[in-house]
């Protein structure tokens, strides 16, 4: 990892988790990279996993469909609704699992990603609010290193994008 701002933060009272990081990449690139299937492809799913998206509509009340392929070809899909979005500068989503057909898990997570430009590059806040503080707890482990390890995905892909 380079030694731009990483910050993972957990309030397990609130049932939020919040991280900042700091990328070394135009603001304008960083919001593709967060909000364009083909680039969320190549950077969101943690090695060995893929990711791969069935259908995306980025705008409010639009939803992404998506699984995480394990390399033995096993799928754990998702699903994210789009809340509000003010390009380049904040969206908000819902997520939760799903089976392949889209029937939702019974709890999921509320997102908020907030975009700022800064002289060393562009600043991406992620606030994650989870209705149930069991499986926010029981995710937190392996969410925090699938996260680090998905990030420095996309450090590679802004190396390969310049």
């Amino acid at each position: 990892m380079n030694n731009l701002f990483f910050d993972f933060t957990v309030d397990k009272e609130a049932k939020k988790v919040f991280i900042t990081r700091v990328f070394n990449a135009p603001l304008h690139l960083v919001w593709e990279a967060f909000t364009n299937a083909q680039l969320l492809d190549q950077w969101v799913a943690p090695a060995p996993f893929t990711s791969k998206t069935k259908y995306m509509n980025f705008e409010e009340g639009g939803k992404r469909f998506y699984a995480m392929v394990s390399p033995e070809g096993v799928e754990r899909w998702a699903l994210q609704q789009y809340k509000t979005i003010n390009p380049t500068n904040s969206f908000s989503m819902f997520n939760v699992f799903t089976d392949t057909e889209e029937n939702p898990e019974p709890s999921g997570s509320e997102w908020v990603y907030t975009f700022k430009e800064q002289k060393n590059g562009t600043q991406v806040q992620i606030e994650i609010y989870n209705e149930s503080f069991e499986r926010m707890e029981s995710l937190l482990e392996g969410f925090k290193i699938g996260l680090t390890m998905t990030l420095e995905n996309l450090d590679s892909l802004f190396s390969n994008l310049k």
